[in-house]
């Protein structure tokens, strides 16, 4: 199984969203907050390729996106293969 990492907000609907459905998927990942946390905010506006928007999740060391990447990927059957390794 991938290491899974997403970067959050608390008051984010779409991070909880995120969550959610990885926790469904019993996947465990790293949860990041970067609320009022501006280092934090610029290693993953960095790391995203300038994403700036919450939630922005990666995979090993794939950068999948934000919520509604992640749902297209599981709507498309490729999440699984992904946090797999494949």
């Amino acid at each position: 199984m991938q290491s899974v990492t997403i970067y959050t907000k608390a008051t984010c609907g779409y991070c909880a969203a995120a969550k959610a459905l990885l926790k469904s998927k019993h996947v465990a990942f790293d949860e990041i907050p970067v609320d009022g946390d501006l280092a934090k905010q610029e290693e993953m506006t960095k790391r995203a390729n300038g994403g700036w928007t919450v939630p922005q999740i990666f995979i090993g060391t794939t950068h999948v996106g934000g919520c509604d990447d992640l749902h297209a990927l599981e709507r498309a059957g490729k999440l699984d293969a992904l946090l797999n390794g494949g």
